[in-house]
Order: structure tokens, then sequence, then C-alpha cells
């Protein structure tokens, strides 16, 4: 039975991840311990295999005013974290970083590989840069360290930027229809593949995104279509979303930025598929 520690009780994340692994108790015993309590640093992680560390700021944000709390959770507290399980003997460390430590999308194409240097636009991209750089030289083979960057999450009950989008698909009677593409991790996908992560013991830097690139169009008319909800699909705005690139905003929502490739390969819901679990259409 592999025992494992998740840190950052009551996250998305984190808790969708301890129910996957339920699903089987005959080999998983899960535990999650609350990072906001300071005496986290008394518990013993010894009994444990995998320590999954996803207690973290999780949100961008500019106010300078946040740019030390950043640093101090989602870089400092991922160190010292990583550092306690080495020294208790854990055998494998597992980091949720993000594709944000490439900084922003783009209006023209933007395909990273594994040889693409990370430029972080923000503090958050940064501290989350910063946390992979401390804790890569405690790896060795008796700690491995996985450190997965994935793209936008989504899936039932998650927060950001896709429920918006949802909203949106739900009740706007006309939507651009712009070409672009992004990389995307339903969550199911992404637990599965953690699982496989501390199965196999693995150790590396991973880049975790379903199968299909996805454009904002084409989801925004399968959740529509979920929801039986009819959109007028126009090119019309184009030229204008094309000058309006320098906003935040129109880089976020109609922006370019894909992995090149999984670097594993593992069984996969569908696109379709998850679109219809996250609506609620299907369990």
């Amino acid at each position: 039975m592999k025992k494992i520690l998740i840190t950052g009780a009551n996250s998305y994340i984190g808790t969708s991840v301890e129910k996957w692994l339920m699903k089987e108790p005959e080999n998983y015993q899960v535990d999650t311990l609350d990072m906001q309590d300071e005496n986290w640093r008394d518990y013993d992680f010894s009994p444990y295999d995998t320590v999954f560390h996803v207690a973290g700021i999780a949100h961008v944000s500019a106010d300078p005013k946040l740019k030390d709390l950043y640093y101090k959770v989602n870089t400092d507290l991922t160190i010292e974290t990583a550092k306690k399980a080495k020294n208790e003997k854990v055998k494998q460390f597992i980091f949720m970083s993000s594709i944000i430590v490439y900084g922003d999308s783009s209006s023209k194409d933007r395909v990273i590989t594994r040889e693409t240097i990370p430029t972080p636009s923000n503090f958050y991209g940064d501290s989350k840069l910063q946390a992979e750089k401390g804790i890569k030289p405690l790896r060795d083979d008796n700690f491995k360290v996985v450190i997965l960057r994935p793209p936008m999450i989504y899936g039932p009950g998650s927060k950001g930027n896709y429920p918006r989008l949802s909203k949106l698909a739900q009740k706007t009677p006309i939507f651009p229809d712009f070409p672009n593409q992004r990389s995307m991790l339903f969550i199911d996908n992404l637990c599965e593949f953690i699982k496989l992560m501390i199965d196999n013991n693995e150790t590396g830097l991973f880049f975790p995104q379903n199968k299909e690139y996805v454009s904002t169009t084409d989801l925004v008319k399968q959740i529509a279509k979920a929801h039986n909800h009819k959109i007028l699909f126009t090119k019309i705005f184009n030229p204008f979303i094309k000058l309006m690139f320098k906003s935040q905003i129109i880089k976020k929502i109609f922006g370019n930025m894909v992995y090149n490739q999984n670097n594993y390969e593992w069984n996969q819901i569908s696109f379709n598929s998850s679109i219809k679990r996250t609506e609620g259409l299907i369990c």
C-alpha cells in the first residue's frame, strides 16, 4: 500500500486527487495536512511514501503589496516542506508548479517545448519558478522530485477563468469566431496522471495536458451545446481583438499557448466528455 500525504487541506486539486486515489482504498492511504497551521512543522512525514505539495496561493495578482506573501507561501514554504520530506526519508515529493512560469500567452503561435526557457511575467509565476529551483537540488536516488507544469485546470467545481467562461457561454447570443490554441487539463486527467507518478515512483519535469488543443471558440461552442444554448459565432470582431492584444484580458481569452507534446502517455477522458462532466451533464 502506498501512503500519500497531501499538503494543502481542502484545496481543489488536493481534494480531487484524494478522492481519486481513495477509489482504491486497498492500494492507497491518503492523509491531508493544513499548512496554514504553524504546527505542520511538528507533523511526522516519515510514514509516507509520497508528499504531494499543493499548498500555495493559486490566483494571479498584480498587487505589489502581496509580492512578499507570494514568495513566502509559493517559494519558501515549498522548499521548507521538501527539505522536511527528504530529512524524514520520504521517497517522493510532487510539486504543483504551473505553465505560468513561461509568462503570458501570445497573439502569435506559442509552442512550449522542453527547451523553452521560463520567462515569468509576474511574481506569481516567478514564485513558482523559484520554488522549482529550490527543490531540484534535493533530488537524488532516494528522494524523487516531480515538478508538474500544468496548463489551465478545469472540472466540476473549479475556480478561475473556466466558470466565468461557462456562465458567458450559457447566456451570450453572439461570440467571436477567433482562431487560437490553448493547452488545457481536465481535473480527472490530472488525477490519473498524479496516480501514475506515484505508482511508478517517477522523478523529473512533466507537462500534463489534455490530448486535444482547444480554441476559446470551440470551448464556448461545446459548453453552449451541452446546455442546448444557441450562439452566433462571427469573425466580425476579430480585427478589434487583434488590436487589443496588449490587454491582459484579451490575452487570457484569445491568446495562444500550448505544449508541443505530452511527455508521458496515459489514458485520458476526451475533451467533449470532460466538458459534459464539468457542466454536470454526465457523471
